[in-house]
């Protein structure tokens, strides 16, 4: 499957005239930030791994720590989140989420409604790895309800393949039973079928429940549940009916309106920058009356701004 991502492998890559680059670009009195952003952001993270191990072997320093003791605010928090591995970046992610002061449920709930049932199960291992902890442990101890139930489900990374023909209509009728039909909203048909079923499966019950609700699942989601409960529901059926849909959405939200919710853009186009950028760029301008480009030049300013209309790419007017 080809990349839909804006950045791609360096063609003639050399790790050792990059760290070279970066070096320079940081000795002396003041720091040249527009070189380090241009060479970080047209490097695949799979390259950048192979810098910060080539600039330790000829420095004998750590590129990460330079960086970090050079920059600074949101400009450095993108370049680092640049320089870490994906399944780390989304380890580290969870884990400041969950031990942070209050749980940063909005975390939880992106990357796991978001992630494939195989990355799902390398960040469990990483959190492991890295924390010496159990992952669905330390969500459930912060988390409870339904919301942790089909947290605890995601967790799993056990979601079947396929469509399941003769379960369509008995999915959309248990939903609709649970939901608009019922006094009250019984969750957890919600949260069992929306957490097990596969994405293609649940695109064909949506479209059996509105027939038969005259609703679109999100909308009874809306009026039926609430709280963070109703915020992983949504993201479930939204990454079900188009990923690169959902992280538009995301992005949108996360700078409309008075002030900008920075950790969330960072994480996105950190995340997304290799996998789907130029599909969620072609939902944002289907969805939206702008490009993400221009949005993203309206909301940001200086080298954090030129860092992320590199990640971004192209724009869409």
């Amino acid at each position: 499957m080809a990349s839909r991502g804006t950045v791609k492998a360096s063609g003639n890559f050399k790790a050792s005239e990059d760290a070279e680059v970066l070096h320079k670009a940081m000795k002396g009195l003041g720091t040249d930030e527009d070189s380090i952003l241009q060479l970080l952001t047209a490097r695949s993270n799979a390259q950048r791994q192979e810098i910060k191990a080539t600039y330790k072997t000829l420095f004998g320093k750590d590129l990460v720590s330079d960086l970090k003791g050079e920059l600074g605010g949101k400009f450095e928090t993108l370049i680092v989140g640049l320089m870490t591995p994906p399944i780390a970046y989304d380890v580290t992610s969870l884990r400041n989420a969950i031990k942070g002061a209050g749980t940063d449920e909005k975390v939880l709930v992106e990357i796991l409604s978001s992630r494939t049932c195989q990355q799902v199960k390398d960040i469990i291992a990483g959190y492991r790895q890295e924390y010496d902890d159990n992952l669905e442990e330390d969500v459930c101890g912060d988390t409870s309800g339904h919301f942790k139930r089909l947290l605890v489900i995601l967790l799993q990374a056990n979601r079947q393949r396929g469509i399941q023909g003769g379960e369509i209509e008995n999915d959309a009728q248990a939903l609709f039973k649970a939901g608009e039909q019922h006094f009250g909203t019984d969750e957890q048909a919600f949260v069992t079928i929306l957490g097990n079923r596969s994405a293609e499966h649940l695109r064909k019950v949506f479209d059996a429940y509105m027939k038969l609700s005259g609703f679109e699942m999100e909308e009874s989601i809306q009026r039926e549940t609430s709280g963070c409960l109703r915020d992983l529901l949504l993201a479930v059926v939204k990454c079900a009916r188009s990923v690169p849909g959902y992280f538009a959405e995301t992005l949108y939200y996360s700078m409309k309106g008075a002030g900008t919710d920075d950790n969330t853009l960072i994480r996105v186009m950190v995340t997304r920058s290799e996998v789907d950028m130029l599909d969620i760029r072609a939902e944002f301008r289907r969805k939206f009356a702008c490009s993400l480009h221009s949005m993203i030049r309206g909301d940001t300013g200086g080298d954090y701004r030129k860092a992320l209309l590199l990640l971004c790419g192209g724009d869409d007017a």
